[in-house]
């Protein structure tokens, strides 16, 4: 991408989406575009097809998504299979339509089956059964990845899918109804040290194991695979395997041990409780980031540094929150 490239951020207010446009912003690209949801809503076919026809971007980061924890994904199946199936194949049709030199499409680590091997490769999509509690979202990602490999068996398209660890920074949703772990857990905490509460309750055992990665490093694993140069980024499409990669950190912990950690950086001295009525979800998801560290890539924020920044810019909100 050259510093003046026409660059569309889908999702720019989002977790994913901010974290791109500020990385963006700190290398220097003047001319990133961007539309909020009452601009531009990207379940409209005919909307998106205008927006790309007038602003012609050469490059796309597809970022915006329906998305939510266990429980808004159990409570909103439906909402979460149709909504993110519509608004990607309308950027992702858009795109081919337009020309678009480069697509970068965001998945998720759910994407992969319940029992995968750990870590887990791209090589096991579609290997087994998904986690029941999200497999409406995780099926409309996997569309999305066999949408992007069809456009580009048949188009001749670039279109990359980049599948990242469960993510956290800031940006992020704190609402409890929706939240994910990570989130849910700063959440918890900051209302137990406003209330003076002498217990936190964690969904779960508390043995699951989590893969977190903060956001601005996934920002930054973004913006180097879209600048591959057309050699190394050419090795990343072939006619039997699907154009996706993982983005992750290679390390994961347990829920306890990340509640805990939690409550260290927060400075939470109470004690947990494991309410074990409520579901675990999958029990592992770490990821195999072989592919992206051969190419050169690594992340830099280490779990304990990224939770002290995330506090640090949510600590007032949360300890006045009701």
């Amino acid at each position: 991408m050259n510093k003046d490239s026409r660059i569309f951020i889908a999702g720019h207010r989002g977790l994913v989406g901010s974290a791109i446009h500020r990385e963006l912003q700190r290398l220097g690209y003047t001319n990133i575009l961007t539309r909020t949801r009452e601009q531009l809503d990207l379940l409209d076919t005919s909307a998106v097809n205008d927006f790309f026809a007038k602003e012609k971007p050469e490059y796309v980061f597809l970022a915006a998504a329906k998305v939510g924890g266990i429980l808004a994904n159990n409570t909103y199946p439906a909402d979460f299979i149709r909504d993110n199936l519509i608004l990607q194949t309308n950027i992702i049709d858009a795109s081919y339509r337009n020309q678009v030199t480069r697509l970068l499409f965001l998945g998720s680590s759910c994407i992969y089956p319940k029992l995968a091997p750990q870590p887990m490769p791209e090589s096991s999509l579609l290997t087994g059964p998904l986690e029941p509690t999200n497999r409406p979202y995780a099926l409309a990602k996997i569309a999305g990845i066999e949408m992007c490999w069809s456009y580009n068996r048949q188009y001749g398209t670039k279109y990359l899918a980049a599948m990242p660890t469960n993510l956290y920074g800031p940006g992020d949703n704190y609402d409890l109804a929706n939240s994910h772990v990570l989130p849910a857990l700063i959440r918890k905490t900051a209302e137990a040290i406003r209330t003076n509460a002498p217990t936190v309750t964690v969904w779960g055992t508390g043995t699951p194991r989590r893969e977190l990665l903060y956001s601005d490093d996934l920002a930054q694993a973004c913006v180097f695979l879209m600048n591959l140069d057309d050699a190394t980024y050419n090795t990343l499409f072939t006619e039997t395997d699907p154009p996706l990669i993982n983005i992750g950190t290679g390390e994961d912990v347990t829920i306890r041990e990340l509640a805990e950690t939690v409550a260290r950086v927060v400075g939470y001295s109470g004690s947990l409780v494991f309410d074990t009525t409520k579901p675990d979800g999958t029990p592992r998801k770490l990821m195999d980031v072989t592919r992206l560290h051969t190419l050169g890539w690594r992340h830099t924020t280490s779990l304990e540094e990224g939770i002290g920044r995330t506090w640090q810019q949510v600590r007032d909100r949360l300890i006045g929150a009701s």
